[in-house]
């Protein structure tokens, strides 16, 4: 079994040169939309990793599109952001969940869909707003480091919820809450001083665990039909 017949659907929480230099022969797409997954499967393509997807301008991937294309015996991976979404409500159905974001949605931790939602550039797919579930992980980092108090992770925290997902930022919340009196100069400059040394993006490392399973599952295919 070739490499290109594993599918990777990804863009603004990994991006391709990302996914292709955990394995150079998987094969990258778009955020998938409506329809994107089951033409996959039928073009014959056995695994599918399905991290980013589109929601708000265009029909997003069904769930009736994935369970069509696992009964067809395809294998359908999911995290990071639209997967770890669909993966919280197929796993059930033979959808594989992978990661901490896929868990938390899972568990109930985290309920809204913009929790994983950005903007992002349609030519690049670069990401051009930070996810809520990033933004979540920062706040945790900045008070654990006591960086900042409970009430002001709280509050910046709820700050972020308050915005629209394609205006939230990391910089937009800060300077926001700056003129709001949640914080002051100082405190700013410390969290901006904090956060440029810390990785916060959960989404990508969720979107490597998911090209890293799909590989996993390709090598395993390929290695029964090589026996054969």
């Amino acid at each position: 079994m070739a490499k290109h017949d594993c599918v990777i659907f990804t863009g603004p929480s990994l991006s391709w040169s990302e996914a292709t230099s955990l394995d150079k022969g998987l094969r990258c797409c778009p955020p998938a939309v409506r329809g994107d997954i089951s033409k996959t499967a039928k073009a014959g393509v056995k695994i599918i990793g399905l991290i980013d997807g589109v929601f708000y301008d265009r029909a997003a991937v069904s769930h009736r599109e994935i369970i069509g294309v696992m009964q067809s015996g395809v294998t359908v991976v999911g995290g990071s952001s639209m997967g770890a979404l669909r993966a919280s409500e197929l796993d059930s159905f033979g959808m594989i969940g992978v990661g901490k974001i896929y868990r938390c949605f899972k568990d109930g931790v985290i309920e809204a869909d913009d929790e994983v939602a950005v903007a992002y550039n349609p030519v690049t797919f670069a990401p051009v707003s930070d996810p809520l579930v990033n933004i979540r992980v920062a706040m945790h980092s900045l008070l654990k480091a006591s960086i900042v108090t409970n009430d002001t992770s709280n509050a910046l925290l709820n700050l972020a919820k308050s915005f629209f997902y394609v205006e939230r930022s990391l910089p937009l919340l800060l300077k926001t809450a700056e003129l709001r009196g949640l914080i002051n100069g100082r405190d700013r400059d410390e969290i901006e001083a904090f956060l440029a040394n810390h990785d916060c993006d959960l989404k990508k490392r969720d979107a490597k665990l998911v090209v890293q399973e799909v590989v996993r599952f390709c090598d395993k295919r390929r290695s029964v039909h090589d026996d054969r």
